[in-house]
């Protein structure tokens, strides 16, 4: 059966991206005290999360350039291993900023699974279909915010800070082993795309940076707001680390829901439509807490309330989005699919590092940021193509 053809390699994947994510979630409960247990300040700290979304993105054009010139099974093999070595190395850091050093590369080989698995889907799956196994990936790796910070708290608490680290490394270990057991599957993923083309010719596409600087901007909002929370909430908003939990759990959930729905939206609105839509609704969530922070009296309840709002909005564009930018990139899926991530971690390390220098002056600065962000999401959409016809998935 097709299902049992494609299953593994989308599952196995899709793991590898997850343990990327991962490689931040785990270690997010930790920072707030990162700097009592290794050499650094409250800001290096912060450091510590951008550098490895920096590192990200450059794994991420590295790896979109090498799948349309080598076997993609090999390459995960690669950088998982690569993953496993570069935790246990961030285990020995003696400062701050040498764990961000290690942090970068650590970056640079959680890439590869995330760039692989929507042009995976993709080349096993068409149209709407693709787009629901987008949406069920992404939904599979909305989970690891909302669990990984639990699971890393219990190991900070249990283990150490160390321990997080620990775990990136076993899971991705085995993972590579996995795919260097399953010799069929180099067979069936060689190059992803042909080497043609280039990152040039993408950058030369309007319809394609349409469609993945506002999946960016969406999701670059998101990522700002989670990076910074933590600390924002345990200084500011008199929390703990696990109100941030219950914040990530509600939020995760609608986005899943959402996510799961892409069908139902097409069918109501349109891909066009619902990629706006969904865009509008996060745009508003980010600029209710700016709102909040500077009219209103900043709350739990209220930053809970509103990231559920800008979670729905990703949720209801997020697999339309990406699936978009994938058809525009044509021939040029891996790169394109590289791009689209790595604007999304650009964001999400530009607004971070935006936020560090002000990170203990309140909820004001973060909801700032993630506002401008994602407001601009909106106004790429209508801007760059305002008369562009819609059209179904």
């Amino acid at each position: 059966m097709i299902v049992q053809r494609t299953a593994w390699p989308i599952v196995l994947v899709t793991i590898g991206a997850v343990c990327g994510l991962a490689a931040t979630d785990l270690v997010l409960p930790a920072i707030p005290i990162l700097p009592d247990v290794v050499p650094g300040t409250v800001q290096s700290a912060q450091w510590v999360l951008a550098a490895f979304a920096l590192g990200t993105g450059a794994g991420l054009l590295i790896f979109g350039e090498l799948g349309a010139r080598y076997r993609v099974v090999d390459l995960l093999i690669v950088s998982l291993f690569a993953l496993a070595l570069l935790s246990l190395a961030a285990t020995q850091a003696g400062s701050l900023v040498e764990m961000s050093v290690i942090r970068f590369f650590q970056g640079i080989a959680a890439s590869a699974s995330a760039v692989y698995a929507p042009v995976m889907a993709r080349v096993l799956y068409e149209g709407p279909k693709a787009v629901a196994m987008l949406g069920k990936i992404g939904s599979i790796e909305s989970i690891a915010p909302a669990i990984a910070p639990i699971f890393g708290l219990v190991l900070l608490s249990a283990f150490g800070w160390e321990s997080s680290f620990y775990v990136v490394a076993a899971v991705a270990a085995v993972l590579g082993a996995l795919w260097f057991a399953l010799p069929d599957f180099r067979q069936r993923f060689g190059r992803l795309d042909t080497a043609a083309g280039g990152y040039l010719e993408l950058f030369d596409n309007p319809r394609f940076l349409r469609y993945a600087l506002s999946q960016a901007c969406t999701l670059g909002a998101i990522l700002v707001i989670v990076f910074s929370a933590p600390k924002v909430i345990t200084a500011s908003l008199g929390g703990h680390v696990s109100d941030f939990i219950v914040m990530q759990v509600i939020g995760i959930s609608l986005f899943v829901v959402a996510a799961n729905m892409t069908g139902v939206f097409d069918r109501w609105w349109g891909s066009e439509r619902t990629i706006l839509i969904g865009s509008s609704l996060s745009a508003l969530g980010c600029a209710g807490l700016l709102l909040l922070s500077i009219f209103g009296t900043p709350s739990l309840v209220g930053l809970w309330c509103l990231f559920a709002f800008v979670n729905l909005g990703l949720g209801i564009r997020g697999p339309a989005g990406f699936y978009q930018a994938l058809l525009a990139a044509g021939g040029n899926g891996s790169r394109g699919s590289a791009l689209v991530i790595l604007a999304i971690m650009l964001a999400a390390a530009g607004g971070t590092a935006a936020v560090a220098p002000w990170i203990e002056d309140g909820l004001l600065p973060l909801a700032l940021t993630a506002a401008v962000i994602s407001t601009a999401s909106v106004l790429l959409l209508v801007l760059l193509d305002p008369h562009r016809e819609d059209s179904a998935l």
